[in-house]
């Protein structure tokens, strides 16, 4: 595997459990899907991986992260940038003031690629997100969100990144704009063999472009399985899905405490 967590634990502020124990894996070349509520402890999954923890005051408390046969529990963020894990945070998180393509500049920087010296690192980019090319001089704050989103992605790619990491790419922008973000993930799959965790509130999308899925609830890995498996589930249909005979939204596990009972 690629990348795995082993009973992982998270703590904020020394006293806040958030991950209770969180398990799961990521085979090179797949696309995973993460599931679940608002607070399920989703991001701060992905902040664990990405060591970026310490700076919203956590930190991983018990369990271990490898990646690629590395225990990478204890890096910093830089370091494991450096051995191949960029992370696209929620919100896009573009540099406003800076261009689009000063913003690939600063994407690439773990790798040392400058704006004259990294040129086949935007071509590369450029050819992936041809939009970007034609706003390559644009100022980033002035792009719209699906723009900014693109953007975001082309940055984390500049890394050229082993493992890429999306916290809910579409949330805010238009259906239009969520079809092309999730064409560009299937294109990365697909064609350049990109390994992608994905965090995202669209279940159904998410189930649509991945290989296989984890539902996390309270902070606690709730259910495992294929795509296919899960999107088939009648609890993850009527919670996650919006498919169900009440048509009210409950907990994953409120759901699948009445089915079994």
């Amino acid at each position: 595997m690629l990348l795995e967590l082993a009973d992982v634990e998270v703590v904020y502020d020394g006293a806040f459990l958030v991950l209770r124990g969180v398990s799961l894996a990521v085979a090179a070349g797949e696309v995973v899907a993460l599931l679940g509520a608002n607070g399920a402890g989703k991001s701060t999954t992905l902040k664990a991986i990405s060591g970026l923890l310490p700076s919203e005051r956590g930190a991983i408390t018990a369990g271990a992260i490898r990646f690629d046969g590395g225990d990478v529990t204890r890096l910093d963020a830089a370091e494991r940038v450096r051995r191949g894990v960029s992370l696209v945070m929620e919100g896009r998180r573009v540099f406003e003031h800076l261009t689009v393509h000063d913003n690939l500049v600063a994407g690439g920087y773990s790798q040392r690629v400058s704006a004259r010296r990294g040129s086949s690192d935007f071509d590369r980019i450029y050819a992936l997100l041809p939009r970007l090319a034609e706003l390559r001089a644009r100022v980033a704050g002035y792009l719209s969100g699906g723009e900014q989103q693109m953007l975001a992605i082309g940055r984390a790619l500049m890394a050229r990144p082993r493992l890429l990491l999306l916290d809910e790419p579409s949330l805010g922008l238009a259906p239009r704009l969520v079809d092309e973000v999730f064409a560009i993930i299937q294109r990365l799959n697909r064609e350049l063999g990109a390994t992608v965790l994905l965090v995202e509130q669209n279940a159904r999308r998410a189930l649509a472009i991945a290989h296989r899925g984890y539902v996390v609830e309270s902070g606690r890995i709730a259910l495992a399985g294929s795509a296919a498996e899960l999107a088939d589930n009648p609890d993850i249909k009527q919670f996650y899905l919006g498919v169900g005979e009440s048509g009210h939204r409950r907990s994953y596990r409120d759901a699948h405490r009445r089915r079994k009972g």
